[in-house]
C-alpha cells in the first residue's frame, strides 16, 4: 500500500511476527538455550565419574568419594535445572504465542470485514477459513513450541560439537565429518527444483481441498436428494486424489535422500569404530583412550535427536512462512477508501446518477451501464427485470458492498463515498433472499438488528414480523438455539426472523430482496401489513420477481441488461407495451398453468 513500509517476506516476515513480543520470545529462546546446555551436564559428569573409576580400578579404596558425590549431584542437578528452565521457556513462548495469535486473528478478521463484498465473491470461504484456522494457528505452534525447540536445537549441536572436540579432537573430527555428510545429503535433497516448489503446491492443494470440502458440505442436501455419493461429487473427490498423489510422489522423491540421512545421523558410531581401531595401537595411555572411545560411542547415539529436530523445525518454518505470505496477501488488499471529512444526509432519498459497474478490474462483463433513477423517501421503489439484469447489484451498491466504476450513488444528495462506512451501514436495513442465521438463540439473532434494544422492543419486532406465534411453540421460546438439538426452522420462518431483525434496526432505508418469497398466503398478507407500518417515512427499495408483490409500488424501475429500460407506476408501464408489459403478461399467464396427469402442462 502506498505511503506504508513494504512488508517483509519469507522467513524474515516469520521472524518479525515471532518476535512481536520481544521480551517474552527472547526470554524463551535464552531459557531454551540454557536448558539445552545444561542437559549435557549428566554426560560430562558421567564421563568424569567413569574416568575416576577406571583410574582407581585396581584400588577402589583410593576413590575420591566426595568428588564422585559432587559429580553425581552435578548430573542430577543439571538435569533438574534443565527441565525447570525448559518449563519456564515454554511458559514464556506460550504467552507470547497466544497474544500474537489473538492479535493476528483479530486484525485479520477486522480487515476482511472492512473489504468490499467483491473481495469475498472472488475469494472462497475455504481459503479464508484455512488462513484463520490453519495458517495463523501454525504460527502459534511455531512460537509456542518450535521456536524454543529451534533455539535449543541450534545450541545443542554447537554444545555437542564443543564436547566432541574437547575430550579427543580426532574422534570429534570423525563424528563431525559424519554429521556434515548427513547434512550435505539433506541440503542436496531440499535443493532440488521439485523441493523448491513443494511448499507452494502443498498450500495450494490444501486450499483447493478446503474449498471443495466447504462446497460439498453446503451441497450435501442435493447430493443426498439425488442419491449420490462423495465419488459423484467430482471436484471434492478429485482434489482429495490429487492431494494424496502429490504428497505421495513428493515423499517418494526423498526416499533415497532421507534414508541415507537417517542412516548416517543415527549411526555416527559406524564412522567412529574404524578411527578408534586405527588410533588404538598408537595410544600413549590406552586406558584413557579406551575411556574416551567408549564415551564417544555412547554419546554419538544421542546426536541423532538434536540434529533431526533441527532439520524438521527448519523445514516447518518454511511452510509456516508460506502460510503467512498468504495471510499478508489478503492483508495487503486495501479496504474501501474512507473520506477524511465525513458528511451526513438531511433526508434519505436514494439516487443513482449515471452509475456503471463491472465485477472485474479489466472492465469485462459489464453489470450496470449508465443507470439513473431516484428512490424517494416515503415511497416504495421496485426493481424488476429478468434474472441477471443487475437488480441485486444495484442494491449492493447502496451500502458500498461495491463501489461504482463511474457515476455516483447518493443519499439525500450526498455521495455515499463522502459518508463514513459506519454511518452509511446504519442507514440501511437489508432482507436478502439468502437467509443467514447464526447458531445462537432466537432472541440473539433478532437483536443483531439493534444490540441496544430492550426485550420489549425485540418482542414488538418479532410480533410485527409474524414470528411470535411460532417462536412460542419452540422448546425454549426466544432462548431456543437455532440448529441445536434438532431445532430447525422452515424457509418462511427464517425469512420472518430476518425481517424482524430489520424491523428492530428501524433504519431509514429498507432494501427487500423477495422478502415474502417463503411466506404462505395467510402470513404474506400479515407481513404486507407489517411492511406498511415499517415503511412509513422510509425509503423502500424492493427487488421482486413476483410482480404481484410490487403492483402497488410508487415507482417501478425495469432493469434490462444492466440498463434502465423504463420506469413508472404499474398502470403506466402496463399500458406502455414495453418490457414490463411483456413481463406482466408472462407472469399472469403462468398463474393459469398447471400440471395434468402424465406431466403435461395444461392451460386453465
Amino acid at each position: 500500500m502506498s505511503g506504508t513500509k513494504p512488508r517483509r517476506a519469507g522467513m524474515a516476515r516469520l521472524w518479525e511476527l515471532a518476535f512481536q513480543k520481544k521480551f517474552l520470545t527472547i526470554s524463551a529462546c535464552v531459557l531454551a538455550v540454557a536448558s539445552t546446555a545444561l542437559s549435557f551436564t549428566p554426560f560430562v559428569a558421567v564421563y568424569y565419574i567413569i574416568r575416576e573409576l577406571v583410574g582407581h580400578f585396581a584400588d577402589l579404596s583410593a576413590l575420591n568419594a566426595a568428588y564422585l558425590t559432587r559429580l553425581g549431584w552435578l548430573a542430577c542437578g543439571g538435569a533438574a535445572v534443565a527441565i525447570l528452565l525448559n518449563f519456564f521457556a515454554l511458559m514464556c513462548s506460550h504467552v507470547a504465542a497466544f497474544i500474537t495469535m489473538y492479535q493476528l486473528k483479530l486484525d485479520f478478521t477486522r480487515h476482511i470485514a472492512s473489504l468490499p463484498l467483491g473481495f469475498h465473491s472472488a475469494n472462497s470461504t475455504g481459503k479464508l477459513r484455512k488462513i484463520v484456522d490453519e495458517n495463523i494457528e501454525k504460527l502459534e505452534t511455531f512460537i509456542a513450541h518450535q521456536l524454543p525447540d529451534l533455539a535449543g536445537s541450534l545450541a545443542m549441536p554447537l554444545a555437542a560439537l564443543v564436547i566432541l572436540f574437547w575430550f579427543d579432537w580426532r574422534l570429534g573430527l570423525a563424528s563431525f565429518v559424519s554429521i556434515a555428510l548427513a547434512y550435505f545429503i539433506q541440503m542436496t535433497a531440499f535443493g532440488q527444483k521439485a523441493a523448491q516448489t513443494f511448499i507452494k503446491n502443498y498450500q495450494d492443494s490444501l486450499e483447493e481441498m478446503n474449498n471443495a470440502a466447504v462446497e460439498y458440505v453446503r451441497g450435501i442436501s442435493v447430493v443426498k436428494a439425488f442419491n449420490q455419493t462423495i465419488f459423484s461429487f467430482r471436484k471434492f473427490y478429485e482434489t482429495i486424489k490429487n492431494y494424496g498423489r502429490f504428497c505421495l510422489n513428493y515423499t517418494m522423491s526423498f526416499e533415497t535422500y532421507m534414508t541415507l540421512f537417517m542412516l548416517i545421523i543415527g549411526h555416527v558410531y559406524l564412522f567412529l569404530i574404524p578411527v578408534i581401531i586405527l588410533l588404538a595401537g598408537g595410544a600413549a595411555d590406552y586406558a584413557q583412550f579406551a575411556l574416551a572411545a567408549v564415551f564417544y560411542l555412547i554419546f554419538s547415539v544421542s546426536l541423532a535427536t538434536p540434529f533431526t529436530k533441527l532439520m524438521y523445525v527448519s523445514r516447518t518454518g518454511q511452510q509456516i512462512a508460506d502460510g503467512i505470505a498468504r495471510m499478508d496477501k489478503v492483508l495487503d488488499v486495501p479496504p474501501l477508501a474512507e473520506t477524511r471529512s465525513p458528511r451526513t444526509a438531511a433526508e434519505y432519498s436514494v439516487s443513482f446518477e449515471n452509475v456503471s459497474f463491472t465485477y472485474n478490474a479489466a472492465g469485462e462483463a459489464v453489470a450496470l451501464s449508465g443507470v439513473s433513477f431516484t428512490a424517494k423517501q416515503g415511497e416504495v421503489t421496485a426493481l424488476v427485470g429478468p434474472s441477471g439484469s443487475g437488480k441485486s447489484t444495484l442494491a449492493h451498491l447502496i451500502p458500498r458492498f461495491y463501489d461504482a466504476a463511474s457515476g455516483a450513488v447518493k443519499i439525500g444528495g450526498v455521495d455515499i463515498r463522502d459518508m463514513s462506512s459506519e454511518y452509511l451501514l446504519g442507514l440501511v436495513s437489508f432482507v436478502f433472499q439468502d437467509v443467514f442465521l447464526f447458531k445462537q438463540s432466537i432472541a440473539e439473532n433478532i437483536l443483531i438488528g439493534n444490540k441496544n434494544a430492550s426485550h420489549q422492543e425485540m418482542l414488538a419486532a418479532a410480533k410485527a414480523a409474524q414470528c411470535h406465534e411460532f417462536i412460542q411453540k419452540l422448546p425454549q421460546g426466544y432462548d431456543t438455539v437455532i440448529g441445536a438439538r434438532n431445532i430447525h426452522l422452515s424457509g418462511g420462518e427464517k425469512q420472518r426472523l430476518v425481517l424482524a431483525r430489520a424491523m428492530l434496526k428501524n433504519a431509514p432505508i429498507l432494501v427487500l430482496d423477495e422478502a415474502t418469497a417463503f411466506a404462505d398466503p395467510e402470513n404474506e398478507q400479515k407481513i404486507q401489513w407489517a411492511f406498511e407500518q415499517l415503511m412509513r417515512n422510509k425509503t423502500v427499495i424492493i427487488i421482486a420477481h413476483r410482480l404481484s408483490t410490487v403492483r402497488g409500488a410508487d415507482n417501478i424501475v425495469v432493469i434490462e441488461k444492466g440498463r434502465v429500460a423504463e420506469q413508472g407506476t404499474h398502470d403506466q408501464l402496463a399500458a406502455a407495451q414495453g418490457c414490463y408489459s411483456r413481463m406482466w403478461a408472462q407472469y399472469t399467464g403462468a398463474l393459469n398453468w398447471t400440471l395434468a396427469s402424465g406431466g403435461k402442462e395444461q392451460h386453465v
